[in-house]
């Protein structure tokens, strides 16, 4: 496996664990416990800056762009029109959770705590699908289709990602957010 793809596998991990908390403190929330804004706030932190910052900003334009230049019209339709609308549908879930949670503050009805409930559900079930489908499909798929040559570019281009300072340390933030909700929430059913 390449060294960009073992990473993003890597994250992808520390995503799905952020997405059991997020089923947690939904969990909390049915069961009509306070809906913490803090912890949700932190959650939407962590899916903006280290998922869709971090870990997608690497596939949009490194692997996915080498993908649509360089496997003609099945890259260009698996990535622009399947991977990028779905990370489009995942922005679209959190930014309709941060209203359903201003909404809430607002109004503390049983609506609004519904919207909340559906909004970061939604998200994560669409992540945790989209995720698997990355993993066992289109990693591969590109490992399969994409030249040693431009896996080598990608490669370098994701390593200068990671060594700037600034993603370090947003990636050593976002973990340690991750830990402690899941410490606090747990994720068991």
């Amino acid at each position: 496996m390449n060294e960009s793809i073992s990473l993003m596998v890597e994250e992808h991990e520390n995503i799905r664990r952020m997405l059991r908390v997020l089923r947690a403190m939904c969990r909390s929330v049915m069961h009509g416990e306070d809906v913490n804004q803090e912890d949700f706030a932190a959650a939407i932190d962590f899916i903006r800056n280290y998922a869709d910052h971090h870990h997608h900003k690497k596939e949009e334009e490194h692997l996915f762009k080498a993908m649509v230049a360089n496997m003609g019209k099945i890259g260009e339709n698996l990535v622009t029109h399947g991977m990028l609308v779905e990370h489009d549908l995942g922005r679209g879930h959190v930014l309709a959770l941060t209203e359903a949670l201003e909404r809430f503050r607002q109004d503390p009805s049983d609506d609004n705590r519904l919207d909340i409930i559906a909004e970061a559900m939604g998200y994560a079930a669409l992540l945790d699908r989209h995720i698997e489908k990355e993993n066992t499909v289109v990693y591969p798929f590109a490992e399969r289709s994409l030249s040693p040559e431009i896996f080598a570019d990608i490669n370098a281009a994701s390593a200068a990602f990671e060594a700037d300072p600034a993603e370090q340390t947003l990636r050593d933030k976002y973990t340690a957010i991750a830990d402690r909700l899941e410490t606090k929430y747990g994720t068991a059913a």
